[in-house]
């Protein structure tokens, strides 16, 4: 083994300690039984919840600025409840009915069935995948003719737009909403000794609110290979890179490592 990477198992041997504060950059879920309210009861932690990031609406005349006419369009891919909101928020403010033959392809069911805010969805041409935006390429694949409209964030992941870019797809990407860092002052004298990230834009949150932000022995949790680079690039050290094959949430990848820190002490 190289004199480095001796170095580096060192370091991450050095930081498996007992674990007992967490923070969730995510709003607190509303299921008193979800997996993180489980963690706690079962390994006595204390799991706080604070969404580091916030969805800002784009106002209609910005929207405008961007020249996409969504009557142009013959179908719509929604990868989160955010652009659900988003469109149909722009679509009323700007006095703009959308057809009923509209076609509208979804990530995952959750989010379909989120649509029923908005469309009687038993009448409506809806397509879903099964988790991920990669998922729903083989669906896309069926309907090359359809002329896609993507809303989505001013940030955004870059794997559904490259995957139409590069099979040749009509579409138009527009930006409805914007993500930006929540006001974290709040939490500048509180330690926890594990903070789980699920965004780069949550890694750069921390940062912009925290410019001075000294890791120390706070373990951090990376949900995504996107997010892992994210922690990474910032300099930080990264102790928990989920999903693994064996915990494909969040949840369950940290209860592997409380097993390793606090059970084994």
């Amino acid at each position: 083994m190289s004199q480095v990477k001796t170095k580096e198992k060192e370091v991450k041997d050095s930081r498996l300690t007992k674990v007992s504060t967490i923070l969730i950059t995510q709003p607190k879920p509303t299921d008193e039984k979800s997996p993180y309210s489980v963690l706690a009861e079962k390994y006595k932690l204390k799991i706080d919840f604070r969404p580091f990031i916030q969805v800002e609406a784009l106002d209609v005349k910005e929207f405008k600025k961007q020249k996409i006419d969504i009557l142009a369009h013959t179908a719509v891919i929604f990868t989160s409840r955010n652009a659900v909101d988003g469109f149909f928020r722009i679509c009323n403010e700007a006095k703009i009915e959308v057809p009923a033959d509209m076609k509208y392809f979804c990530v995952t069911n959750q989010t379909a069935n989120y649509l029923q805010k908005y469309i009687v969805i038993r009448k409506r041409k809806i397509f879903v995948g099964e988790r991920t935006a990669k998922d729903l390429e083989e669906i896309l694949k069926k309907h090359k003719d359809e002329k896609f409209l993507f809303p989505c964030s001013n940030i955004r992941k870059d794997e559904l737009p490259m995957f139409l870019k590069e099979n040749g797809f009509q579409f138009s990407e527009a930006v409805i909403y914007k993500t930006v860092a929540s006001d974290l002052s709040d939490l500048a004298n509180m330690k926890y000794d594990m903070i789980a990230f699920f965004s780069p834009s949550g890694v750069q949150s921390l940062l912009t609110n925290f410019p001075d932000f000294k890791q120390n022995k706070t373990r951090i949790a990376a949900f995504g290979p996107t997010t892992a680079k994210a922690v990474l690039e910032a300099g930080l050290i990264l102790d928990i890179e989920a999903p693994l094959p064996n915990a494909p949430s969040m949840a369950g990848a940290i209860e592997l490592y409380i097993k390793k820190v606090n059970l084994t002490k």
